[in-house]
């Protein structure tokens, strides 16, 4: 140890050196892992064994961790569920083109993409199930529905703002209408969803709601239709 004189001449030893911090990322990151690897776990039991097997000390079995763990971060099975749907299926990404047609089309395509990739039809099919039982459960999924609600509703809002659907339309009944069919064709008719219908059910829907709709065709067969709506300017 080194020593340096003190004002009276005597040497006294230095100050120690502090000694450097724990990077504060390191527990973050082995946190988020964990979170990550339970939710995942979460998804494979409810894609297995659905709701009836769904429990805490399934997924914690799963998921490699102690029920008491899982419970400090989530109250019930319910509250885990909700995160691991929301994790796993995050909200479209916004459109904003300027054109209001394509931008619907393109948001639609992007949820008929989720509407086929696996394992999202059994666990929607479940979650829908659960919520129908659990009234807690239901105020959850309406609450996640809602933000995957969100890109198309903002889409035909600016249509609205555009004039390309009529002011007085609410613009969630739009949105009803836009995004029904298609799960209607997957969850009631069991019918594979074909790549044009995006644009067929836009096409229909504007042709429909616009306030100039008499002077518009319905779509031809091949998709192509009269109500391309682009941003003026």
């Amino acid at each position: 140890m080194t020593e340096r004189p003190s004002p009276g001449g005597a040497s006294s030893p230095s100050p120690p050196r502090p000694l450097p911090e724990a990077p504060q990322s390191r527990p973050l990151r082995r946190g988020e892992h964990a979170r990550r690897r339970v939710l995942s776990a979460a998804l494979e039991v409810l894609a297995e064994s659905g709701m009836p097997g769904f429990t805490i000390e399934s997924v914690a079995r799963r998921a490699g961790a102690s029920k008491a763990t899982l419970y400090r971060h989530w109250p019930s099975a319910s509250a885990l569920l909700v995160d691991a749907m929301d994790a796993e299926f995050r909200p479209i990404p916004d459109v904003a083109s300027g054109d209001v047609r394509a931008d619907m089309i393109n948001v639609l395509t992007a949820f008929t993409a989720m509407l086929d990739r696996p394992p999202f039809p059994e666990l929607m099919a479940a979650f829908i199930d659960a919520a129908e039982r659990d009234p807690a459960l239901a105020g959850l999924q309406a609450s996640l529905t809602q933000r995957r609600r969100e890109p198309l509703l903002r889409v035909v809002i600016e249509a609205k703002r555009l004039g390309a659907l009529p002011e007085e339309l609410d613009p969630d009944l739009v949105v009803d209408l836009l995004a029904a069919p298609f799960f209607y064709r997957r969850f009631v008719a069991h019918r594979p969803i074909p790549a044009d219908m995006p644009t067929l059910v836009v096409d229909h829907v504007l042709t429909a709601l616009r306030p100039d709709r008499r002077d518009h065709h319905p779509p031809d067969h091949d998709g192509e239709s009269g109500t391309r709506i682009v941003t003026p300017g």
